[in-house]
């Protein structure tokens, strides 16, 4: 991970150098010379990530020596450019600030006792820097993004499994039982169960459905608090019970509504099953927990008769070894007798199978390099009975990826077990953390996305959810791999540190803290804080708590101050009640995400913070009013919160004419409809995502300033949301023509804005638009004759209205794929024609009609129909909920 620092270091020395030359003019020079000292290890550094450096101790040692050199010129010169800021600031008065003369004098020293360790370096290490630059320093592969592959619903060798499993939970009992499912860890246990939650049989017998993840380390209070915020969003009042108040309070929330299922996810211990199960009542419902561990014993105390989960066949191996490599394609003949052998070796195991897939993906589509993973894949490789030796296997995928990936794949281990890690978050903290180094033609956030993509092709992510357009949403490491990442990224690369509390119950001192760049605490966070720590050298500090931590007032101050050099502060489970002085300080500041029931404002001073890329506020209050300039934040990219933000009027420097415009700046989502002004957009050219909350009525009216016209300036804008605020509920609301829309929009949701059907024709002119959402009476009416057009939407998705009859036919939607509809439960059917749509694939019901339901079923008769005849071979997906409709 030393490469990835030392380029994040010469991409701020050049930044630096660019846009803060006054704050840097003592050092200008010494600055520039430690650049170029730097950037000659750059070629060295990237080929070391190629070898297998541990286990060679002399090349370790160099790597370790380069990243002590590169730490502390990173060090030296982010604590200066504060330094210099703080000195500009003093205004007139810094021309006696003579402290800051002599710092600029130390910082010189700083810098050239750092160039003389590198010069040292350089002579006494020659040799196995010449070693590895003489080798092969090939680029990786081509600038063109791949496509994201979509994984099979299918899990090979588990549809006997799941149906086994449901209708144990499916039987007459009344009582709660527990169904146990065990197996070796890797055998596919939390996938079998996640495929058993999903089921329509699962969600239409049990009306609540929790899943829980336990894990080795897990803690009964937090655990609790989880249970508990499914069910309400205010926990605050559940912070201060003990244990078994918290556990009564779940059996009343469970006691409630019919019978449940809740899913504990890998369970390790019966002395965890022992005290989490006080939560669960026995109220005579057939009420049941579904549980897997990796010990037998466990699962007997659960229940005297667990499902004990299979070892796949050779066959079922090849199979899905055959699918996770080339999906939908088949294998070439050439490739298949050793393909057939490494499946073989892996002795049934899914994990072992999955993992090797992605080392052969990373590998050339040759019999002879095929050959080599078939040898590489001993026998003794995989043991059933020491399931810890796929670390080997994981190893040797994790060694043939390219260098950038390595940094971002270890990264994901930084959330907890079992997270569901929302794609865009890691896209941006990935940036954020400088990990996508790339000046190509691609935006960052587009390789990004290629690199998640890559991971999960190589089976080393897994996708947990996809939006309804097939983007990824949320991913997760699988449990042994998430392990791997925390051991090699701790202890190996010193990526990050885990911060808990020791055996003896401490937490580290400030000597080792200050040995660490990254941090990362998701439990007895406060505890943490009320020790004061301070370490300057932590660049990261993250927080993903299964529940909102009240921070108090008085720790407020605590992070910047023992921190002052963060770039990427991601506390979205600390509820925070004001902004401390020392916050407005974090200069080096890149990603910050927060809570508060309480902030109404963000003050002028965010402003300051000059190189932020994203803000994240998550927020009680209806409106925010964003005072900072954010039009002078040049490197701002990303603006989220969930209120309705009011935004700065923009203001053109004193003494220029030039017209402030933030290039950077890609999502701006929630805004007020009184900020969608000509000046506004004007200003955020670049603009792609666009989200927009309050009265919509405003934006609707042509005579406004602040007009949806406005927002046909923004050529490049890609999905625009409305979401409508106003209690008085109307349907006289207008579309705007068509023309007014920005002309590359691909994705429009509208909520709440009771827009009548007529106007869907407008829609329907929008060249581009792929995906479009209505939901809480987006459109209100009882008929909708489809009038054409929608010449590229892909998905159409209505929810909640009192739609009664709609009239289509296929060439209104000639390339739609997608059909969702939820609570349309008015509407008497679904037009028939569109079985006509070759492209249509999906379509799900909930909570319709049973008319609805019975044309729903005709078209899936249509379309196996057409299958049989050949005329479309495409498989269509119908999903009816409840199923009894």
């Amino acid at each position: 991970m030393a490469n990835v620092a030392v380029e994040f270091l010469v991409e701020n020395l050049m930044q630096l150098l660019r846009d803060n030359v006054e704050l840097i003019s003592g050092v200008k020079e010494a600055a520039e010379s430690l650049l170029q000292d730097l950037n000659d290890f750059n070629a060295f550094l990237k080929q070391a990530a190629k070898c297998h450096i541990n286990e060679n101790e002399v090349l370790r040692e160099l790597v370790k020596k380069i990243r002590t050199v590169v730490n502390s010129a990173e060090d030296a010169i982010d604590k200066f450019v504060i330094e210099a800021k703080l000195h500009k600031d003093k205004g007139v008065t810094r021309v006696l600030d003579l402290p800051h003369y002599k710092r600029v004098r130390e910082v010189a020293g700083e810098i050239k006792a750092i160039r003389n360790k590198v010069r040292e370096i350089r002579q006494t290490d020659a040799i196995g820097l010449q070693a590895l630059q003489d080798d092969d320093l090939s680029a990786r592969g081509s600038e063109e993004r791949k496509p994201p592959v979509v994984e099979e619903d299918d899990v090979v060798g588990f549809d006997e499994e799941a149906d086994i499993v449901i209708n144990r939970l499916l039987g007459e009992s009344n009582r709660l039982e527990v169904v146990p499912v065990v197996g070796m860890p890797g055998l596919g246990k939390t996938t079998l169960a996640n495929k058993i939650y999903k089921h329509p049989k699962i969600g239409y017998e049990f009306f609540t459905r929790i899943w829980v993840y336990v894990s080795q380390s897990y803690r009964r209070r937090e655990l609790f608090l989880n249970i508990i915020s499914k069910f309400t969003r205010n926990t605050k009042q559940y912070h201060g019970m003990c244990e078994e108040d918290l556990a009564d309070e779940i059996q009343e929330f469970l006691g409630k509504g019919g019978k449940y299922l809740v899913v504990l996810d890998d369970v390790w211990s019966d002395e965890a099953w022992e005290r989490i199960k006080i939560a669960f009542p026995n109220n005579n419902k057939p009420n049941r927990v579904l549980l897997t561990t990796r010990d037998s014993k466990v699962a007997k105390q659960c229940n005297p008769i667990p499902h004990d989960l299979k070892f796949l066949t050779e066959d079922e191996s090849w199979i899905l070894l055959e699918k996770k490599v080339f999906h939908k394609d088949k294998c070439p003949p050439e490739l298949v007798p050793s393909g057939k052998s490494i499946a073989k070796k892996c002795k049934g195991l899914p994990l072992a199978i999955v993992v090797i897939a992605g080392a052969l993906i990373g590998k050339g589509k040759t019999p002879r390099e095929w050959k080599q993973v078939d040898d590489s894949v001993s026998e003794h490789l995989i043991n059933r009975d020491h399931p810890e030796n796929c670390n080997k296997l994981v190893q040797m995928s994790y060694d043939r990826l390219p260098y950038d990936l390595k940094a971002c794949f270890l990264y994901c281990s930084a959330f907890p077990g079992g997270f569901q890690i929302p794609a865009w978050k890691l896209i941006r903290l990935w940036i954020a953390e400088g990990f996508i180094q790339y000046k190509g033609h691609l935006s960052l956030e587009c390789k990004g996305e290629d690199n998640l993509n890559d991971l999960i092709n190589r089976n080393l992510v897994m996708v947990m959810e996809r939006t309804s357009d097939g983007q990824i949403k949320t991913c997760r490491l699988h449990d042994m791999l998430h392990e791997f990442c925390r051991q090699e990224a701790m202890k190996e690369e010193n990526l990050f540190q885990e911060i808990k509390l020791g055996s003896e119950q401490y937490f580290p001192g400030k000597r080792e803290l200050s040995t660490y760049r990254r941090l990362c605490i998701h439990s007895s966070v406060l505890d943490f804080f009320s020790t004061k720590p301070s370490a300057e050298h932590v660049r990261s500090f993250l927080s993903f708590s299964s529940k909102k931590i009240e921070m108090p007032s008085a720790d407020i101050p605590t992070i910047p101050k023992g921190f002052p050099l963060l770039r990427v502060l991601d506390v979205e489970s600390i509820n925070f009640s004001r902004f401390s002085r020392e916050f407005y300080q974090l200069y080096h500041l890149r990603y910050v995400a927060f809570s508060s029931d309480s902030i109404k404002i963000l003050p002028k001073l965010m402003g300051e913070l000059w190189n932020i890329q994203t803000i994240i506020i998550n927020t009680q209050q209806r409106t925010l009013d964003i005072q900072a300039n954010i039009w002078n934040m040049e490197r701002l990219r990303h603006l989220h919160t969930n209120s309705s933000a009011k935004l700065p009027v923009p203001v053109a420097p004193k003494n220029s004419k030039v017209t402030l415009v933030n290039q950077s700046l890609q999502t701006l989502s929630t805004i007020a409809p009184e900020s969608c002004t000509e000046e506004v957009f004007a200003r955020t050219p670049n603009l792609k995502k666009l989200g927009i909350r309050g009265k919509i009525s405003v934006l609707l009216d042509n005579k406004s300033a602040a007009s949806l016209k406005n927002v046909k300036r923004l050529e490049y804008l890609e999905n625009l949301k409305l979401i409508n605020d106003s209690s008085i509920q109307t349907s006289k609301l207008r579309l705007p023509p068509a023309y007014i829309f920005p002309t590359k929009l691909r994705k429009l949701t509208l909520l709440d804005t009771w827009l009548e059907w007529k106007d869907m024709s407008i829609l329907g002119q929008l060249e581009h638009l792929e995906v479009l959402k209505m939901k809480e009476n987006g459109f209100s009416g009882e008929s909708w004759e489809s009038t054409g057009g929608f010449c590229s939407l892909l998905v159409l998705w209505i929810e909640r209205t009192n739609l009664v009859s709609w009239k289509a036919s296929a060439d209104d939607f000639p390339r739609l794929k997608h059909l969702v509809l939820i609570c349309c439960d008015n509407l008497k059917e679904v037009p028939i024609a569109l079985a006509d749509i070759r492209s249509f694939q999906v379509m799900m019901l909930q909570n319709s009609t049973k008319t609805a339901a019975i044309s729903a079923r005709q078209i899936q008769a249509k379309k196996d129909n057409q299958t049989q005849q050949g005329t479309k071979n495409i498989a269509f997906k119908l999903s009816i909920f409840p199923p009894d409709l």
